[in-house]
Order: structure tokens, then sequence, then C-alpha cells
């Protein structure tokens, strides 16, 4: 909440909904997180046809709702859903701090699931790190 965001979701390349800390979406967040990743998909996309490899985070800003999505670890998106209540540049302060922390934990998981090794729990540091995001 030191960000004064509403929530923040982890949703998947594959646009499978992940995690989710803040206040509960009034939407439905299956349909929601496939967007999401086709979204971060298509701005990829768009980022290529002008020469950048990709673009790391984007900015869908409206009157009153707002998001900001990041990529995390080339196979998560983080998606913080905020309001007037909190501004863009706090938003990406908190969300550039959750992002490297959760690069790591999700580094560390793929490469545990990598070699096999199962883990209890292989998300509590992801939810962990975005729990910190609000608070």
């Amino acid at each position: 909440r030191d960000s004064n965001a509403r929530c923040a979701l982890l949703v998947d390349r594959n646009g499978q909904l992940v995690a989710t800390v803040g206040e509960t979406p009034q939407f439905d967040p299956t349909a929601f997180a496939s967007l999401t990743a086709a979204d971060f998909s298509a701005n990829d996309q768009l980022a290529k046809m002008i020469g950048e490899a990709e673009f790391a985070s984007l900015v869908h800003q409206g009157e009153r709702e707002s998001m900001f999505l990041a990529d995390v670890a080339k196979r998560v998106i983080l998606v913080v859903l905020f309001d007037q209540r909190a501004t863009l540049g706090l938003v990406k302060l908190k969300a550039k701090a959750a992002v490297e922390k959760l690069n790591k934990v999700f580094e560390e998981m793929f490469n545990r699931v990598g070699t096999g090794q199962a883990q209890k729990g292989l998300l509590e540091g992801a939810e962990d790190e975005i729990d910190k995001l609000f608070g």
C-alpha cells in the first residue's frame, strides 16, 4: 500500500493468473490474465517493428483507473492496478524494486524446476514480494 495501488497480479506469458494481492478485482481474473498476456505480446511485436528488442514495461492510463505492466524474468508479467490515489511515478518506482526482487525469485524457481528439484510453495517468494509492494 506504499504505492497506493489497488492490487497487483502476476500473470504468466501464456495468460494464466499466478498470484494476486490487494483489493479483490471486480472482473473476471481469468479473462483479464489472458488479455494481459496478449497485450504484452502484441506490444513486444510493436517494439520489434520500431527496432527495440522489447518493451520492459507498459502503462495504460484511464480517466479513473490505470494499470502498469512490467516484465518479470521474461516469463511473467507484473500488473499493478491503480486509481487517482496513486501517482504513476510512485507506482513505477515501487514496481521497479518489486520486479528486481521478483526476477531473482523466478530465476531461482525456473532453475530449480529445470533441474527437476521439486519445491514446496514455489510461489511463496513471489507472493511475498508483491505483498511488500502493498505495505
